[in-house]
């Protein structure tokens, strides 16, 4: 299985939880590091080639990808006035497009296979939206129309694809907020916490499982109830 962005945050636990259950697991990286048992591969996932590349080593050395778990994903906040071109293209190439490239590779060896498994990690944010980030939640909504038609396109070959939507999660990424904005978020969320990134990883690892062998074209928002109806 591959796990792009695996190297810290969710990924990281993502990867672990796989690692823990026995799965042979790569993780896609630009810095090299990776969950000890975990196989790491340096990789933009915006750069094809080094997609292609990617997948060559990682079936060269575990074999096929089974479960393909698209995570990574990055911020340019901004107001949409003041956004500027490159803010727009480069969240768009790398929680978009690079999904699409992704899932096009990891199909094939599925479709070979007659089964396989892919998981692609948006955020509530794309259903609710977000003053400052319509880069981003455009990038992740779109993920929905991606799994959602690979699952019309795929599915007769016993090959799912699913959507997880995390809400707030203790992150790097959330650290940098300040205690103001931390207890803001919070009470918007009817849990009154954030998430752990165990608590994300969990249902990606369901969503891979047998039990989940029937679940396709689904969005399962993991928000504490931020998004509920959405």
């Amino acid at each position: 299985m591959l796990v792009t962005g695996g190297n810290r945050g969710i990924g990281r636990a993502i990867a672990e939880h796989f690692l823990s259950l026995g799965d042979r697991v790569a993780v896609t990286t630009r810095s090299g590091e990776a969950p000890e048992g975990a196989l790491p591969v340096r990789c933009d996932v915006t750069d094809r080639a080094a997609v292609e590349a990617a997948f060559d080593l990682v079936e060269e050395r575990h074999g096929p990808v089974e479960v393909l778990v698209a995570n990574a994903g990055i911020t340019r906040d901004g107001l949409v006035l003041r956004m500027k071109d490159e803010d727009w293209d480069q969240v768009i190439d790398t929680n978009l497009t690079s999904a699409f490239t992704l899932s096009r590779r990891a199909a094939r060896g599925m479709l070979r296979m007659r089964r396989g498994r892919i998981i692609l990690v948006s955020s509530v944010v794309g259903l609710l939206g977000s003053a400052g980030q319509v880069n981003y939640a455009a990038s992740k909504a779109g993920l929905v129309g991606l799994a959602r038609s690979l699952t019309r396109e795929l599915g007769s070959r016993s090959i799912t694809a699913n959507v997880v939507a995390p809400g707030f999660v203790e992150t790097d990424m959330t650290d940098v907020l300040t205690d103001e904005q931390r207890a803001a978020i919070k009470a918007q969320v009817p849990l009154a916490r954030y998430a752990t990134p165990d608590e994300i990883a969990s249902a990606v690892t369901w969503l891979a499982s047998d039990g989940a062998a029937y679940v396709s074209g689904a969005v399962i928002p993991v928000d504490g109830g931020l998004g509920m109806g959405h």
